[in-house]
């Protein structure tokens, strides 16, 4: 049975992106490109509401690419995927 996540409000699901270790011609990249943060948007709230209770939309979309900061946001493992 498979899980799933859905985030609420204005939270976003994002899939950390692995690098690769070597190019496609056989290349092996060094240590330090495999510290790149960045992942993949799988999944968005519906947004936030403000003081009048209008609904404020986020600005990503599933697909998008986005950075992510080294001490934020919650990491979750699910199926051995962060």
């Amino acid at each position: 049975m498979a899980k799933r996540l859905i985030p609420c409000l204005n939270r976003i699901l994002v899939e950390k992106i692995v690098p690769p270790s070597k190019t496609n011609a056989g290349i092996l990249l060094p240590e330090k490109t495999s510290k790149l943060n960045s992942g993949k948007v799988v999944a968005v709230g519906p947004g936030a509401r403000d003081r009048d209770g209008k609904l404020i939309p986020v600005s990503l979309k599933e697909g998008d690419t986005v950075l992510l900061p080294e001490y934020g946001g919650t990491e979750v493992k699910l199926n051995e995927k962060e």
